[in-house]
Order: structure tokens, then sequence, then C-alpha cells
């Protein structure tokens, strides 16, 4: 009875240095600090020697993440076509009201995902049924993964654009 214990109390432990790895970037600054209180004008400024603009990463953050919380929760989840439909080929967003919808998209996400690992138990390290062996143990280290490196790509793009504190 006590190894359970031990066991449940170890998932926990996981679980929330996951969420606490997806969430806040713990050694460097989180994905939302990253996004927020970006000039608008500099959303679609592509930098010389950079092949996209803060847009379009953002965008890609919110296709992948979206696909992988889709993927962990359904065999029947179809993912987009690599890389055409990971990345949006308009350079910015067309409104303000889009950008919000970009980062409003990833915040639902995520929080969508998080719940998926509350909810797991002692299925966290379990493979999906479908798939090639990903479990959400798997799914959420890649895309604390994926997200971290572009929430440096976003930063080094606002500290060359002068927008980075």
């Amino acid at each position: 009875m006590k190894a359970q214990q031990t066991t449940a109390l170890g998932e926990k432990v996981l679980v929330n240095h996951l969420i606490d790895l997806i969430e806040k970037g713990n050694a460097h600054a989180s994905l939302d600090a990253a996004l927020e209180d970006i000039p608008f004008e500099l959303l679609g400024e592509k930098i010389s020697g950079l092949p996209y603009s803060i847009w379009q990463v953002a965008e890609h953050i919110r296709i992948a993440q979206w696909d992988i919380l889709e993927f962990s929760k359904s065999a029947k989840h179809k993912s987009p076509k690599w890389p055409d439909e990971y990345w949006p080929k308009e350079a910015a967003p067309i409104s303000v009201k889009a950008w919000k919808k970009c980062t409003q998209q990833i915040g639902e996400d995520r929080k969508e995902f998080i719940e998926l690992l509350k909810n797991a138990g002692d299925n966290l390290d379990k493979p999906f049924e479908h798939g090639d062996g990903q479990s959400l143990l798997k799914e959420a280290l890649v895309l604390a993964d994926h997200n971290s490196y572009h929430t440096g790509e976003v930063i080094v793009m606002r500290r060359l654009l002068n927008a980075w504190k």
C-alpha cells in the first residue's frame, strides 16, 4: 500500500513539474511574457537573416501546440501537413483581433493540455493506442521543448527590434 501512495505522490510531483515547465519557462522568460505588449506594427517585421516574423513564430506555436493537444486526445486527429500547414505564409496578422485570437488560443490550448496532465493518473507514461509509442508524458516534454525554443526566438527578435525589456 505504501508503494502505491509513493507512486501516486511521485506522479503528482511529476505532473506539477511538467505544468510548471509548460507555463513558466523556469530558467527563462515564459511564452506569455515573450508575447505580451509587442507593438502591433512590429509583429510582421522580418529581420534581416531570419526567415520569419514574430507573428509567424506565434502562429506556428499555436498550430503545433494545438496539434500536440489534439493528437494527445484522439486517434482520429489528423495532423497538418509538415511544414506547409504549420507555418503561416503571411508575415503579419490581418488585424489586432487576429493577433489576440492567436495568443488567446495558445493560452486556452495550453490550459486544456494541462487538464489532460492533471487527469492522467497512472497513464502519464502509457503509450497511446495510436501513434508510434508516444505518451502524454512524451507529448508534454515535446510541447515544453518546442515552446521554449520558439520563446527564445521571439525574445531575440524583440531585442533586435528594440522591443524587449
